[in-house]
């Protein structure tokens, strides 16, 4: 069976074969120390192993919800902020419907999402549209005092209450959250709401495996064992026990992190299908959060080809040369279209007819790969046979394993977050929070 490859051979000749040889005894330390949890941040790492012990009993808990909620709903608002909501939103993008917000299938409620921004507009807007639909809250928070999503919830869980009433909201909403403290535990056992655990050890951003991101999955109706089935086989082929020249996720470290040293500081993750754009987004938070502390780290960018091509493709091809590029690329995809042929040929692009979408972007991926390495920009390649759960699920645990371990390499403790609360604090006294007196002198 094929599986997620990695290229590196575009990096080339921009660092050397033994300028990224020279991580493997530093790989095999931080691999080491990831598994026997001695490293930085030993605490979170429940998601290293998550794929393969998460109980059957969960998952069918979930199965069970899903299907039942699925008949009763048209919309599912997931209310929650950064790895709260970015894993689900990435998987429900990339395998669903371009146009599921016109197609009529009960089966597949729409999920749409709150608390993941402060826009007045926004969640006005999302009442306006949620008022005419029947709906379900998923709100996730480990403390539940988290700003965003905890002014979200309040909004959410009052309309729901007015609409439908009270006996009935409760039915309707569902709690992710600490398994035993938080203020957001102590509302749901109050009101009686069904509720997941948020794993102690396993931080927000790599969460999307827990039911964080499996539950709201599984009610758009996709495919979780299939996704944890394909995560369990990248678990298995960047084990402790796998050779760094075999470990696609020690060779993505070790390369990056060589760029990195040449002055590369910035990655432009990039994809060829509009599916992932959020698998971006949930990419950039995922290093972003991780690599970005103590005056180090990779800046992560994305860009949409080749729509991008027309915008950002300028600088990448002749700004300044301190990018690298990683692109994701889809051996098939799920469709198949034609370019048909037309007598006039006024756009002249007879010599197209008869050839499939997909190979015309395939010579523009291959065309770009060459012009933006040719312009001074590395490239490195990331190939997935096709867009489905089982490879999503390998894609995202070869992110995580392979961001523990950049993030080793650069001497920092990938699992925390401690710049995320500076604009907390001025906000809060700016707001005249009680407790902020001292910030807002």
């Amino acid at each position: 069976m094929k599986n997620l490859s990695l290229n590196i051979d575009h990096v080339h000749p921009f660092i050397t074969t033994e300028e990224i040889t020279g991580y493997k005894a530093q790989m095999k330390t931080f691999i080491s120390a990831l598994h026997n949890k001695t490293g930085s941040g030993n605490d979170l790492l429940g998601w290293l192993d998550l794929p393969s012990t998460i109980s059957t009993s969960e998952l069918e808990r979930i199965k069970k919800l899903s299907n039942n909620l699925r008949q009763e709903i048209e919309v599912l608002v997931v209310i929650g902020i950064g790895g709260s909501y970015l894993g689900a939103k990435a998987v429900i993008e990339a395998l669903s419907h371009t146009f599921a917000y016109l197609k009529k299938d009960r089966h597949k409620p729409l999920v749409l999402y709150a608390g993941q921004n402060l826009s007045e507009d926004y969640i006005t807007e999302l009442l306006e549209i949620l008022e005419k639909k029947s709906y379900a809250v998923i709100v996730i928070s480990k403390s539940g005092t988290t700003t965003e999503p905890a002014i979200a919830f309040r909004i959410l869980k009052n309309h729901l209450e007015n609409k439908v009433g009270k006996t009935k909201a409760v039915k309707k909403i569902i709690a992710i959250t600490d398994a035993k403290r938080g203020a957001l535990r102590e509302i749901a056992e109050n009101e009686g709401y069904m509720t997941f655990a948020i794993p102690d050890d396993v931080g927000g951003r790599y969460s999307v495996l827990t039911p964080v991101g499996i539950l709201p999955i599984a009610i758009a109706g996709f495919d979780v064992y299939r996704l944890l089935e394909g995560a369990r086989v990248m678990q298995s082929l960047t084990g402790e026990n796998v050779s760094f020249e075999d470990n696609p996720a020690t060779i993505y470290a070790a390369a990056r992190n060589a760029l990195y040293n040449k002055g590369k500081n910035i990655e432009i993750l990039v994809n060829y299908s509009p599916k992932l754009q959020y698998f971006s987004e949930w990419w950039k938070q995922l290093y972003g959060e991780s690599e970005g502390k103590e005056n180090k780290g990779i800046f992560p960018a994305s860009v949409n080809f080749t729509t991008d091509l027309h915008s950002m493709g300028q600088y990448i091809q002749e700004g300044k040369r301190n990018i690298f590029e990683t692109v994701i690329s889809i051996l098939s995809p799920n469709s198949e279209l034609r370019i048909p042929a037309d007598s006039g040929n006024l756009d002249k692009l007879n010599y197209l007819s008869g050839k499939r979408i997909d190979e015309v972007n395939k010579m523009a991926e291959l065309g770009t790969k060459i012009a933006h390495v040719d312009g001074g920009v590395p490239n490195i390649r990331i190939e997935i046979p096709e867009l489905d759960e089982f490879f999503l699920g390998q894609l995202i645990y070869f992110f995580e394993k392979a961001c523990a371990l950049s993030g080793y390499t650069l001497g920092i403790n990938p699992f925390d977050q401690p710049g995320v609360e500076a604009y907390k604090r001025n906000m809060f006294a700016l707001l005249r929070k009680p407790g902020f007196e001292k910030e807002k002198k």
